[in-house]
């Protein structure tokens, strides 16, 4: 069996406790300079990742060191780290120290040398300095040692071997759950099994009433002993998402023979919020008791999960953590190494400290990714590579802050008042900036240097955890700040003063995370066009766009347009009355549950005061800003009851996408716009980015993202088979060639025929 010597050393080497105090650690870019930086200084003969490789006890071991220097028989692991050595923890150097033994054992057999230099060097990135750790060891004694790690890895090695088999042989005659597929649904099947056997990346727009979840994930398990992967990782927006992907998991393994001998490990990641026990305790064995010894419990924890025989949801990995005292976030950690199919949240892939995405490059893994409701993915890529500091954080924390954070406090507390000064004049309204502030960037070295000494060796304090925590996530993209973002300041009135570092594209960051996959494949029911994402997502150039054909017939659906309305801003006053005439007569010639969706609550507001004014006979009710969880299900609720009502939302909010409300629950849906984001200076400034880099400013920026929201909003009418309804697109715009051409195609396989009053009509 093939294994990576570092996760060799982290399956037998790591003990005692969980320490996971912060340490300030270097970005990746930052890590990867400074090997560079290292290597580069070595002189001729030095060679760098240099490749080990060897067979011990059976397992065939395989890792690259920093670098090896022969003439001097001189063998070299480099570490990065920021500030003081000591905060480097006892089991990372015991870890460290592991994996260069390991790797001077397999140089020892490999060049055949009785004896080498082993060199641990520990490279501060922000002082450009070097602390070598030297000893030297022969190679009987590292040989002996990697036979003792590996004898602690064989008998794991042997049952992972036999698990392999076993869940291949099973996922190769896998049973779909139900006598047959859907319509269309197997057209969907087949794309997904030849994309992963091709090891492709494939946009796939797959219209509503495909039953997409099983749809991918059932052919994607069956290819996946075909294309020899490793693992799964089927990925979301949205919790609820999550929860179906489970769901459809669980159904596969109902529906196989002898569903009990189930040898598919699945795992459910959830978000630490969700699974911690103790969140007013440090992670750490000083602080909290499922923290203390957590390694020398590990072994029997995990050998409980990998025999679970159903999927490890948070509940279940809970019980097992509690019967073993360990915390269940971290047990969920390490169980991410051994189980088969990952269902998680997309940032798990692709924010800046994804575990998946490191665990793929770790160990070398075919993995495929599937990403659900992707069409999100374009601004939760942005979100993960964007940050906000804060003025009045740091103000509040000044007033109480203990007397050794004092003097940093101050400093950057200076620095904020030379950024009002440089940048201030505008009031509230937002600047954008071509650079960073250098004075702000660089009292955040000194602050964070200084926080994290302090919580180190004090008790926690949440408090300056949240300043550490934003201060050292802001520093970090300001390492690799260009033309991918931009820097926009802001101040809300004295004190309250905002810097911002906001991600325009995405494809920067993300784009090594894609190429990491053996396999990739995107799907949503919007995603045309495929290019949009392609370009926004750093996908590779040879991707490809497929759209399935709807499983719905046209004269399920009717489309309706208004060629004399505009919803324009400057038109919103002038449309009002018109479009509560059209919800009144829609309403009164057929009754029944509406959603009416409009750009802004204004608007919103604005509409329903005419319609019930004009037609208090029409049953409504409201989307309210930031409802609460029992709220939004008490709305929902609404759509229940046997009486229908007019329920007007917001476009692009909680009841856009993700609700399903099939049969006489919904059957139809007002759209009083584009969609459009507002014309603001942000906006424009994006547009212009888009522009330079992609020539598609306004379509990047406005009109394709615009139109999503409306196809997933208007999407909620048709649901199943049997349903039928009407979508109103409200505005003379719909009516233009490239904004059809970016709606639905199954929408408009009717001809559009005009109707009366001068409304047209399609489908």
């Amino acid at each position: 069996m093939k294994v990576a010597v570092r996760t060799l050393c982290e399956f037998a080497a790591r003990h005692g406790d969980l320490d996971f105090r912060y340490t300030p650690a270097p970005s990746s870019e930052e890590g990867i300079a400074g090997h560079q930086a290292i290597q580069s200084r070595r002189g001729y003969g030095y060679k760098s990742e240099y490749l080990l490789t060897g067979e011990c006890l059976g397992l065939e071991l395989s890792g690259r060191a920093d670098g090896y220097h022969p003439h001097q028989g001189r063998l070299e692991e480099i570490k990065t780290h920021r500030g003081d050595l000591s905060r480097v923890r006892e089991h990372q150097r015991a870890l460290h120290r592991a994996q260069l033994r390991a790797y001077g054992a397999l140089l020892c057999r490999q060049e055949n040398r009785k004896k080498v230099e082993l060199v641990l060097v520990y490279y501060d990135t922000g002082r450009d300095k070097e602390t070598p750790i030297s000893e030297t060891a022969s190679a009987e004694q590292l040989w002996q040692e990697l036979e003792a790690l590996c004898a602690k890895y064989q008998a794991w090695a042997e049952w992972e071997a036999d698990h392999r088999e076993r869940r291949d042989a099973r996922l190769r005659t896998l049973r779909f759950p139900f006598p047959d597929f859907r319509p269309r649904q197997r057209q969907l099947a087949e794309t997904v099994y030849r994309n992963t056997l091709n090891a492709g990346t494939l946009l796939l727009e797959a219209p509503t009433g495909l039953g997409k979840t099983l749809g991918t994930l059932f052919p994607a398990l069956m290819a996946m002993p075909a294309a020899s992967q490793d693992r799964l990782y089927y990925l979301t927006c949205r919790n609820t998402t999550r929860q179906l992907a489970v769901d459809a998991i669980e159904r596969l393994r109902a529906a196989q023979p002898e569903p009990d001998d189930w040898p598919l490990r699945t795992l459910e990641l959830v978000a630490k919020d969700d699974a911690c026990e103790h969140p007013d305790k440090a992670c750490h064995g000083e602080s909290c008791p499922l923290a203390k010894g957590f390694f020398d419990r590990l072994p029997d924890a995990r050998a409980e999960a990998v025999q679970a025989g159903t999927t490890l949801t948070r509940d279940r990995l809970a019980e097992i953590a509690a019967g073993h005292q360990l915390c269940p976030y971290f047990l969920a950690q390490e169980m991410a190494r051994w189980s088969d199919v990952v269902v998680a949240d997309v940032n798990r892939m692709f924010d800046q400290s994804a575990l998946l995405h490191g665990l793929i490059r770790q160990n070398q893994w075919q993995a495929s990714v599937l990403v659900d409701e992707a069409h999100n993915l374009v601004d939760r890529g942005r979100g993960m590579y964007s940050v906000r500091l804060d003025q009045q954080r740091l103000l509040r924390l000044k007033k109480t802050a203990p007397k050794v954070l004092k003097p940093h406090l101050d400093r950057t507390a200076r620095a904020w008042q030379g950024v009002i000064r440089d940048h201030g004049d505008a009031g509230d309204a937002a600047v954008f900036l071509e650079q960073l502030p250098s004075a702000l960037t660089g009292s955040l070295l000194g602050l964070v240097s200084a926080l994290t000494d302090f919580l180190a060796d004090n008790p926690p304090d949440l408090a300056l955890q949240e300043l550490l925590f934003e201060s050292v996530a802001f520093m970090k993209l300001a390492d690799s700040f260009g033309d991918h973002s931009l820097c926009e300041f802001r101040r809300e009135g004295r004190g309250r003063a905002r810097l911002t570092i906001q991600n325009l594209v995405p494809a920067d960051f993300l784009r090594e995370r894609f190429a990491a996959a053996s396999s990739v494949l995107l799907f949503s029911a919007t995603l045309n066009p495929g290019i949009y994402h392609r370009d926004l997502l750093g996908l590779p150039e040879d991707s490809r766009f497929t759209s399935l054909p709807s499983p719905f017939d046209g004269d399920q659906l009717q489309v309706q347009f208004t060629p004399r309305i505009s919803t324009r801003q400057a038109h919103r006053q002038a449309s009002a009355q018109p479009i509560a005439e059209l919800i009144a007569r829609q309403y009164q010639a057929r009754p029944g549950h509406y959603l009416a969706f409009f750009s802004s609550f204004k608007y919103l507001n604005e509409v329903a005061e005419v319609l019930a004014r004009q037609a208090p006979e029409v049953p409504q009710r409201s989307q309210q800003p930031a409802m609460s969880p029992q709220q939004r299900r008490d709305f929902l609720d609404g759509f229940r009851r046997e009486s229908g009502s007019v329920a007007f939302a917001v476009l692009g909010g909680v009841f856009s996408e993700g609700i399903d409300l099939p049969g006489d629950q919904l059957i139809g849906a007002f759209v009083a716009t584009l969609g459009l984001p507002p014309f603001d200076a942000w906006h424009e400034l994006l547009k212009d980015r888009l522009q330079r880099r992609f020539g598609a400013g306004y379509d990047y920026t406005y009109l394709i993202p615009g139109l999503q929201k409306v196809a997933q909003a208007a999407g909620r009418v048709i649901r199943t088979p049997e349903d039928e309804g009407v979508i109103w697109l409200i505005d003379d715009r719909f009516l233009k060639p490239p904004v059809r051409a970016l709606l639905p195609g199954w929408w408009f396989e009717s001809p559009v025929e005009s109707g009366p009053d001068g409304v047209s009509g399609s489908g």
